[in-house]
């Protein structure tokens, strides 16, 4: 898991997928934190990107660093906690702007069974499951 978020740190955009309905719907995403030894992300529970994961939860996100690329499906769940949240913001000060730890739209949510492949032209993917 430490390699994935080291390179999603990295790469400082991935691409989060969901499903609305039928549609695939992709979005850019920056945020990325280790918490309890899980991976989390963050986002706001007024945005569609939040509504579509509270009704299928499963995602993936891709993300690439110019010579290989990842890709990371999963399930996301959500985690109401303060301490979590505040982790998170610390982590990414600039968000403090829109979002606070006690508010009731921020939302961090962890990876659950997730797989993770980091691929390239020139090498085997590799797999990382957590």
């Amino acid at each position: 898991m430490q390699r994935v978020y080291d390179f999603l740190k990295k790469c400082g955009t991935y691409y989060l997928a969901t499903v609305d309905g039928d549609q695939p719907r992709v979005r850019p995403f920056g945020t990325a934190d280790i918490f309890e030894g899980k991976l989390y992300i963050q986002t706001g529970k007024s945005k569609d990107v939040s509504k579509q994961i509270q009704n299928n939860a499963k995602v993936e996100l891709c993300a690439f660093d110019g010579e290989k690329w990842l890709r990371v499906a999963g399930t996301l769940v959500r985690d109401d906690r303060i301490e979590v949240k505040a982790h998170m913001l610390d982590a990414y000060p600039s968000l403090k702007s829109m979002y606070r730890a006690e508010d009731d739209n921020t939302e961090v949510l962890y990876f659950k069974d997730a797989t993770a492949v980091f691929s390239s032209f020139t090498t085997a993917p590799e797999t990382v499951t957590f």
